[in-house]
């Protein structure tokens, strides 16, 4: 497997798009009609790989690909599952729980906040006394890896709340799904939602949700739209194996080709093994250099790391960016609504040797931007 800079290519160091495989980029370069009997069995092939790897082929679970970015099927999800009288609680300790938020209030559906500061978990008693007190409530939905910090939210408790109180529960596993590994039927949701270019290693142009069928098939009538129509979608696949409207036929040659590169891998377990020690390579590196992380070393998730800005009149995140960028390595800037911070992801085709490299550019920048730091003391 290839490391280090590439020619073509930076190393994206993000939440995706990511750095991926040559085989995989070379995989899309090729036009294949989208009624070719050859990309139906393609898309045949991933679908049921991608119920595999949920843990849920053959347990009442369908898998449904959408066009468009994740964001894209997070509202499908929303538009077509909640009924017209329905209720959402939306679980949020970050930018991406609030983005459900905002889709659920664009959609005219009724939502409520269950909100806690972006550096804590959620409190899952909390959401218990909420369901209880309310039985208006019909779903909640909450983010698995929270990318604006890296939090790990705890979707298996919350989901064992939800089904006490027989509430539907989706997840927004955007950037874990395939890197975590993550079992629908044990941590009791309903709709799960991820997308090509994340931990799977595509490239960006469809996301797809894990729908449990009966919850699936309860909702005709629900949809808000035509062309995010979930239910309308999974009727087109299962009908004659094609999508209802163009699909995007090179990306998903690209994902075929990258579920096989997974599976070369040793699967999910062995690709979250190289991301943890992608984590650790970054998170020792870091510290060493004098960076603080935004979450206490026990709150964060090996998916993507959030470092404060260093307390140093000479830094500006714009010139160390730009100095990263020229070296051949893309990080990411903060999403933190409460202070000053860039993202590191340790995800995509990147590895232990990738990381040290980032780590050794970001050396070499501080340097040029004459800034010394102490390295951080880690939390207790």
């Amino acid at each position: 497997m290839q490391q280090g800079p590439r020619k073509q290519d930076k190393l994206l160091f993000t939440p995706g798009p990511l750095t991926t495989s040559p085989t995989v980029k070379q995989a899309a370069l090729r036009d294949l009609g989208s009624r070719d009997h050859e990309f139906i069995g393609i898309v045949r092939n991933i679908r049921r790989k991608l119920l595999e790897l949920g843990g849920v082929a053959d347990r009442g679970f369908e898998a449904i690909l959408m066009q468009g970015s994740g964001t894209f099927a997070i509202e499908s999800v929303l538009s077509s599952t909640v009924p017209p009288d329905g209720k959402l609680v939306a679980v949020v300790n970050g930018a991406y729980g609030r983005r459900i938020a905002q889709i659920a209030r664009t959609l005219k559906i009724t939502v409520t906040e269950l909100a806690c500061p972006e550096d804590q978990r959620p409190d899952t008693e909390q959401l218990g006394r909420v369901l209880e007190a309310d039985p208006s409530i019909t779903h909640v939905a909450v983010v698995h890896s929270e990318t604006s910090t890296g939090m790990i939210n705890p979707v298996r408790e919350i989901g064992e709340i939800v089904k006490h109180f027989n509430r539907i529960y989706f997840v927004d596993a955007m950037s874990s799904f395939g890197g975590m590994p993550l079992n629908l039927v044990d941590c009791r949701i309903d709709y799960l939602v991820s997308s090509a270019n994340k931990c799977l290693e595509g490239i960006p142009g469809f996301a797809f949700v894990l729908a449990q069928r009966e919850a699936l098939l309860s909702t005709a009538g629900f949809a808000r739209g035509v062309s995010l129509d979930l239910l309308a979608q999974w009727k087109g696949l299962e009908a004659d194996g094609q999508f209802r409207f163009t699909p995007p036929t090179h990306a998903l040659l690209a994902f075929h080709q990258a579920l096989r590169e997974l599976e070369a891998e040793g699967g999910v377990e062995s690709r979250a093994a190289r991301y943890r020690t992608n984590y650790q390579v970054l998170s020792e590196g870091m510290r060493e250099l004098g960076f603080e992380g935004y979450l206490r070393p026990e709150e964060r998730g090996y998916i993507i790391t959030a470092f404060r800005y260093p307390q140093h009149p000479k830094f500006d995140f714009g010139e160390f960016y730009a100095h990263l960028s020229e070296k051949g390595y893309v990080i990411y800037p903060g999403k933190v609504s409460t202070a000053d911070c860039f993202r590191i992801g340790c995800i995509g085709h990147l590895f232990p040797d990738d990381m040290r490299g980032l780590l050794g550019a970001i050396r070499e920048t501080l340097a040029e931007m004459g800034i010394t730091l102490c390295p951080a003391v880690v939390a207790k």
